[in-house]
């Protein structure tokens, strides 16, 4: 509709916060508080619905937030892919509930930053800090569970539920986050967490009681040595590729919907429901069952399923088109943390020296980098060659690296542990214990009911 003899005029101030998110409002606006308008204007026109090819928001200006928002969605992940390799061994230093508890203080901080933050350089702070809070937080997390859960299927069911936990806050948190902005506010959401933070601080205080410091007993292999084995690259890798297509979606998909769908604000974060469902059945169902079918296979079918999903959610025409592409993503990408996360903690088990805090640097150097490469790569791909075309790309990469995970099926022990088992002149006896009495391995098997010197 042409309008003539009007003027519109804004007067926003450079860097103000509503002028990053307002690109997100639906909603057609003909005045404002910095906006001057016509006593001749004609009525405001009507909203246009849902699958309009002429979306209001589809415009260069809009394209152009595909690389504000990947940057500030990266900022975290790559500060906290920075931050990592000194966590890593701080933790085999200190233990695991200090880092752990000054994990929490920093997140809050950070969460606080974010209720309050009134421009974009604010929340890329805050933003950042937060990767410093959450390296300290997984890092020495991951360790803990492994070093207190030394059964394998043990270790793989607690790590499965604890992946649970992060899926309800790294998959939940847009669906939650859309519907509170829309219909409470900018700082609800962040002070209900920073609530939350709270009462986790409180946890940690009274159970873990992290003023005391717990070092390991022995010294853990170097990062750099775990860092040059081929078998935890390949797991790493997996972890790596297999998040990297959510973390591309998440800053491109809200804008594609708007572009291709008109869609509402609540429902840019709704899009991503069935995958935080999905990723928090994923993990706990495979963190039992990982174990038993293989962890290589359950990866191998988890990445290839990802880069299938990734695939058909270009595919989509409106928000229910979406639903069956995002479950299966996050279904898969549960698959894949599940067996991975636990491969780590075995592949020093058999490898390497029993301590954790190097190995999970690395699973979440992995992580990171998904997080990190995503939204920056992707806010690039999709304001350059399209959406779907950076979602096909994307799949196929994580199709092409499935194979790789056969690698994992039966890696090769430490050739030093191999050969104090094998060595039969070793006067070291393994002690193993049974109803019927006691057997010492490499002896004639007889039972041994005295005490033991």
């Amino acid at each position: 509709m042409a309008l003539k003899n009007h003027t519109l005029t804004q007067q926003a101030p450079a860097g103000a916060f509503h002028s990053i998110v307002s690109l997100y409002d639906n909603m057609v606006r003909t005045a404002g508080p910095n906006t001057t308008v016509s006593s001749t204007d004609p009525p405001p026109a009507p909203e246009l619905p849902q699958n309009s090819s002429e979306c209001p928001q589809s415009s260069s200006r809009l394209l152009n937030e595909n690389v504000k928002v990947g940057l500030l969605f990266a900022s975290k992940a790559t500060v906290q892919l920075l931050v990592n390799p000194f966590i890593g061994p701080l933790t085999n230093r200190v233990g695991y509930q200090l880092p752990l508890f000054a994990g929490f203080c920093i997140m809050f901080m950070s969460t606080i930053m974010f209720a309050f933050s009134s421009s974009y350089a604010l929340l890329f702070v805050a933003r950042s800090l937060q990767g410093v809070g959450s390296s300290c937080s997984s890092v020495a997390g991951m360790g803990m569970l492994a070093s207190v859960y030394t059964d394998d299927e043990e270790r793989s069911h607690a790590i499965g539920i604890a992946l649970g936990g992060l899926a309800m806050g790294v998959l939940i948190g847009p669906p939650f986050g859309s519907v509170m902005y829309e219909f409470v506010g900018k700082t609800a959401p962040f002070l209900i967490l920073a609530s939350l933070a709270l009462f986790d601080g409180a946890l940690q205080l009274f159970v873990l009681q992290p003023c005391k410091v717990a070092p390991e007993s022995q010294k853990g292999t170097s990062l750099l040595t775990l860092m040059k084995d081929p078998y935890i690259l390949i797991a790493a890798g997996a972890i790596c590729f297999g998040n990297m297509a959510i973390a591309m979606m998440e800053p491109t998909l809200p804008i594609w919907m708007m572009e291709t769908m008109c869609s509402k604000k609540w429902q840019l974060g709704v899009a991503f429901l069935p995958a935080s469902i999905s990723y928090l059945i994923g993990t706990y169902i495979f963190g039992i069952l990982a174990l038993k079918m293989g962890r290589w296979l359950c990866a191998l079918i988890g990445i290839t399923v990802v880069g299938i999903s990734v695939i058909c959610v270009s595919f989509a025409k409106n928000i229910y088109g979406l639903i069956l592409p995002n479950f299966g993503l996050g279904f898969a990408i549960g698959m894949v943390d599940s067996s991975m996360m636990p491969m780590m903690g075995y592949l020093v088990d058999l490898r390497h020296v029993s301590v954790y805090g190097s190995v999970y640097a690395i699973a979440d150097v992995a992580f990171c980098m998904g997080f990190a490469l995503g939204p920056s790569i992707g806010g690039l791909m999709s304001e350059s060659i399209g959406f779907p075309w950076m979602m096909t790309i994307i799949g196929i990469v994580d199709i092409l690296y499935a194979p790789l995970c056969i690698f994992l099926r039966n890696p090769p022990a430490q050739e030093e542990k191999i050969a104090i088992l094998m060595d039969t002149s070793c006067s070291m006896k393994t002690r193993s214990y049974s109803t019927q009495g006691t057997y010492y391995q490499g002896d004639n098997m007889d039972p041994e009911y005295e005490d033991y010197d």
